[in-house]
């Protein structure tokens, strides 16, 4: 029997099933997965913006990750929203521990604009780069981090993701160190639909390196699905509303 990669998601839970925790789950169900969760943090959002935020406890997150680790067993983990420097610690102390594949989306602020992380969880970002295979940051993220020369000096490996900027053709950029750059370029897709593109692509990419493929074609497997996913959109919400997973299954 061939069981199902098996992806441990340690994000926040979005109430309105776009992004966070709920888009990683449809992410990795539709891709034919095993989805684990540990909820950093209960937020309150929807299409128009994040209302509410409830940290979940160290211990608690700690918590999950031993009990879905030690029971069920992982084969990558994905990393999004953390809800604060604490948990932040807790995390890369459990990760110090697993030698699987690890996507890091360093959540800072929402697609709504909404700010999602402190100063002191942004310096635990740090640590956490360096223990990623892949950190996935979109425009303001990497300008926040301190740039994409700082990111390559520093020997981490990095998606550079080209949505937020302007223009009709989006631009991803891979670096990965001692390997250099490779670009994935692709037509913009006019879409107000895109809640939770991040926590979706970096879902898929984790997918895919739990399946064994090179970065490279993790990331271009898992930005097949996420075009496939803005395309299916079922057009809800007044806002940046959800993506349509479901139709998008089978396509990393």
């Amino acid at each position: 029997m061939t069981f199902p990669p098996r992806i441990l998601s340690i994000a926040g839970s979005d109430s309105s099933g776009g992004a966070g925790i709920q888009a990683d789950i449809k992410t990795v169900t539709m891709l034919g997965g095993y989805a684990m969760t540990a909820i950093t943090a209960l937020t309150a959002q929807d299409s128009t913006g994040v209302h509410a935020i409830e940290p979940v406890s160290p211990a608690m997150v700690v918590a999950q990750i031993d009990a879905c680790v030690g029971d069920i067993g992982v084969d990558a983990i994905k990393i999004g929203m953390l809800g604060s420097a604490a948990i932040a610690m807790a995390v890369i102390e459990r990760l110090d521990r697993l030698a699987v594949p690890v996507v890091f989306d360093p959540v800072m602020i929402a697609t709504s604009g909404a700010a999602l992380a402190d100063a002191d969880t942004v310096t635990a970002f740090e640590r956490l780069m360096q223990l990623a295979t892949l950190t996935t940051p979109n425009v303001a993220e990497l300008a926040a981090l301190g740039g994409a020369e700082a990111m390559e000096a520093r020997g981490i490996a990095f998606l550079a993701k080209g949505g937020d900027a302007p223009g009709d053709r989006i631009e991803d950029r891979l670096y990965v160190p001692h390997e250099g750059w490779r670009t994935f370029a692709a037509q913009r897709i006019d879409t107000r639909h895109t809640h939770g593109t991040g926590c979706t692509l970096s879902s898929a990419i984790a997918f895919g390196l739990a399946r064994g493929f090179a970065l490279p074609e993790a990331v271009d497997r898992g930005r097949a699905f996420v075009r496939s996913a803005l395309r299916a959109a079922p057009g809800f919400g007044a806002g940046h509303g959800p993506m349509g997973h479901a139709q998008a299954r089978g396509t990393a």
